[in-house]
């Protein structure tokens, strides 16, 4: 043999040992791509068809002895875990409990090792894993966002930033989503991880297909070594979370102080604390202010856009303000007094003097919004004593230094702050 084919020969065999030590430490998948294709119900046109080779090639998935995927199949509590356990980089910690009745099943230690890299806790499951249950979407929520609190610290804490804050899912104001779920469900739809369906709900107690979750495993795969800066739409709404408002998240505006002070005039200082309404027409508390940066009525910029405004919203969209809505509650002293024309001139602020709205988008999502048009009085929106809580439309100027008339009250609007005092002057 001549030393060409020596040499040649020598570096197939390199090569192909190399090969074979890579696959084994992990490295790489030397499985041809094509035997992730086969699978007869999986047709070429299938939605989530990438994602399924993609998974299968990894060897997160595996197909059925008959040459099926069965992409419609739930998913089970038990081969979520063994998929988190297979997908996650999460270090394992030992002691974190475990199942009686998981004894014996085929994913028990796929299940003991999703349990110690901080996927599921067990006192969630206080009567046993029961593994063969289909698993909802608000557990798949809950086990991934621990996964990656477990992993992150800024991740935990991001948990615990949003525990108050607004998700934008229908089931937030119409009911079906439990206080408790507020934290996860905002950082699995912050992060992209899951989504919402068309009618703006989440579905928390729906189920989820093998063809699903193939997707969710290749966004969580993305996910799970980013930081939770890197997320637009979750940044905002923890800071809806801690302080009320995505003003400073949302748009390059940033809070004054107090003059001749260190005295930050931050929204939180003046939400949720009632003050009286002028000509003693009642009470009023503002809770909320969501800032949406929208192009037109149905583009926006952030994730709570689509809660409030599409192409029926009611106002126009411009080049030099953001779209704002307030959330407030207002408790009037007598049935005649806050008429539409009467409302905004009584609620002492600028910032305050929001208008109603119409929208589609609005009633999907189960918002109470104050009437556009119609008189108050007709509509018989407030009544003497019935605290009455409602979103309002205000406009604020994208350029900050137009907004500034001096002064130390914060409002929105045309030639107003953007900082807060509270009320009653403290």
């Amino acid at each position: 043999m001549s030393k060409v084919n020596v040499r040649h020969s020598l570096r197939k065999h390199i090569i192909s040992a190399l090969a074979i030590l890579l696959s084994v430490c992990g490295v790489v998948d030397v499985q041809p791509a094509s035997a992730a294709s086969s699978f007869k119900d999986v047709p070429a046109d299938h939605w989530a068809r990438s994602a399924i080779e993609s998974a299968v090639h990894k060897g997160y998935f595996k197909g059925y002895s008959d040459g099926t995927f069965r992409p419609n199949a739930n998913i089970t509590r038990a081969e979520f875990a063994a998929l988190m356990a297979r997908v996650s980089n999460n270090e394992m910690e030992s002691g974190q409990g475990t199942f009686s009745d998981i004894q014996g099943h085929w994913a028990q230690s796929a299940i003991a090792q999703a349990i110690g890299m901080g996927f599921i806790s067990a006192q969630d499951y206080p009567n046993g894993f029961k593994p063969g249950t289909a698993l909802t979407r608000r557990e798949m929520a809950k086990w991934m966002a621990s996964g990656l609190a477990a992993k992150h610290e800024d991740f935990k804490q991001a948990v615990s930033d949003t525990k108050d804050t607004l998700v934008p899912v229908a089931e937030y104001y119409k009911g079906g989503l439990n206080k408790a779920d507020y934290p996860y469900v905002a950082v699995a739809l912050g992060t992209g991880l899951m989504s919402g369906y068309p009618d703006g709900s989440f579905g928390p107690g729906k189920t989820t297909t093998r063809a699903e979750v193939a997707v969710i495993l290749a966004r969580y795969v993305n996910v799970q070594d980013k930081d939770p800066e890197d997320f637009q739409d979750l940044r905002e709404m923890r800071e809806v979370g801690l302080t009320g408002t995505n003003l400073t998240t949302a748009t390059p505006h940033r809070y004054s102080k107090l003059r001749d002070s260190d005295t930050v005039l931050s929204f939180d200082r003046f939400a949720n604390k009632p003050y009286s309404m002028l000509y003693n027409r009642g009470t009023m508390t503002v809770h909320r202010m969501i800032v949406v940066d929208a192009s037109s009525k149905t583009q926006t910029n952030n994730l709570y856009g689509k809660m409030f405004m599409d192409s029926d919203f009611t106002f126009l969209v411009n080049n030099s303000s953001y779209n704002v809505f307030l959330e407030a509650t207002v408790v009037p002293n007598d049935d005649s007094s806050l008429t539409n024309a009467a409302f905004p001139n009584s609620t002492l602020y600028n910032f305050t003097t929001g208008r109603g709205f119409n929208s589609k988008a609005a009633e999907r999502y189960g918002l109470n919004v104050l009437p556009a048009y119609d008189n108050f009085l007709s509509t018989g929106f407030f009544k003497k004593g019935a605290p009455q809580r409602f979103w309002m439309h205000q406009y604020l100027n994208r350029d900050k230094s137009a907004s500034v008339n001096g002064g130390e009250m914060g409002r929105i609007g045309n030639g107003t702050l953007t900082s807060w005092s509270i009320p009653n002057g403290e």
